[in-house]
């Protein structure tokens, strides 16, 4: 596998196969009535995250718009599993524009199969394993004087254990101090200060994350471009990895297999291809290389990385038709009645691969 840098963009996807369709079943297995209902079960995940993994193309052609010259993070299955929680609290076309403006056809599959999906995602990375160093979750930090509606609690912790904190907003100094902090400790330090800005008008923050912690590194050379070498912590590892080389795509492609059905890819395009893999990638692409990939032996240099930024996602996510929730006419009474609320939406993406 060939050693190269590309300056570009960086796409954190997630994607997240829900669907273990290329398991061999057992004959008598699939007569049973059981193992029908599980087959089904599999097939609406895997209609949603199909959904969701269309969504990620559409959102990463938005910001790659943006910069041609520093790198763009963001996780789309945050994202949407963020705003799917969200339209548990929402009414009217509020609550239309989110579910279709994230790609999920509600005349394909019924809504609470779609939460449903979300709940298995979920449970999927919360399951502790040597296997799998992916952790997500979500919190939710209403102010301490307003009062939910029962069913949004029970549904947000039931379907995606979701954390409630009350929260004295109207002290952004503390309540920044004691977000920061629940999401220190979900994340095992991994993300520190994630929230450094808060509108004074403030009522409730939806935060959902995702951690990844490496393997231990070794400091090694870095070449950030031609002329340009730098010294820095490395994973190093000489062993046999799912490897395939896109001719289309003229890169290397990293497959990495987790617990359950949860697959990562880590493209790494020739010189000067960037933008070639970002014009040509596909959700077609990835179905391709996992029908394609093989065991290779390869010597892996891969450098502990550090990103942080804030994305404003309001642009992004009225592109896709989710209008009314950012406005005055969003309807948001299912999260409480004492007030109506109008809110924003940002991103802070950051992403630590440590030991």
């Amino acid at each position: 596998m060939p050693s190269s840098v590309s300056w570009g963009l960086l796409l954190l996807v997630g994607l997240c196969c829900l669907a273990p369709g290329s398991q061999v079943q057992d004959p008598q297995e699939a007569q049973s009535s059981d193992h029908g209902h599980e087959h089904e079960e599999h097939s609406t995940c895997h209609n949603v995250s199909s959904r969701v993994i269309d969504m990620a193309f559409t959102l990463y052609r938005e910001p790659a718009t943006w910069s041609r010259h520093s790198n763009i993070l963001f996780s789309p299955v945050s994202i949407a599993m963020a705003f799917a929680m969200l339209s548990l609290g929402t009414k009217g076309d509020t609550h239309t524009q989110i579910l279709e403006g994230l790609k999920l056809n509600l005349r394909e599959t019924p809504e609470a199969k779609i939460h449903e999906c979300f709940q298995h995602l979920l449970q999927t990375f919360q399951q502790p394993s040597q296997q799998r160093q992916l952790t997500t979750g979500s919190s939710l930090f209403i102010h301490s004087s307003l009062k939910l509606v029962d069913q949004f609690v029970q549904d947000t912790k039931n379907l995606y254990h979701s954390a409630i904190v009350p929260v004295d907003f109207r002290n952004t100094h503390e309540a920044k101090k004691q977000i920061n902090s629940q999401v220190q400790q979900k994340t095992r330090r991994t993300v520190m200060g994630l929230v450094n800005h808060l509108e004074n008008d403030t009522a409730l923050a939806l935060l959902n994350y995702i951690s990844f912690h490496g393997e231990r590194h070794i400091v090694e050379n870095f070449h950030v471009n031609r002329k340009m070498t730098i010294k820095v912590p490395m994973i190093h590892c000489l062993g046999n990895f799912f490897l395939h080389r896109d001719k289309e795509l003229s890169s290397w492609v990293l497959v990495h297999h987790y617990l359950g059905d949860t697959t990562t890819f880590a493209i790494l395009p020739d010189p000067g291809r960037m933008l070639q893999v970002e014009k040509k990638l596909t959700p077609k692409h990835f179905e391709d290389i996992l029908r394609k990939i093989d065991i290779r032996t390869a010597n892996l240099h891969f450098p502990k990385l550090s990103i942080s930024g804030t994305i404003d996602l309001k642009p992004v996510l009225r592109s896709l038709g989710i209008t009314k929730v950012f406005s005055h006419e969003a309807d948001l009474s299912g999260i409480t009645e004492d007030a109506p609320l109008s809110p924003w939406a940002s991103v802070y993406p950051h992403l630590l691969r440590e030991a």
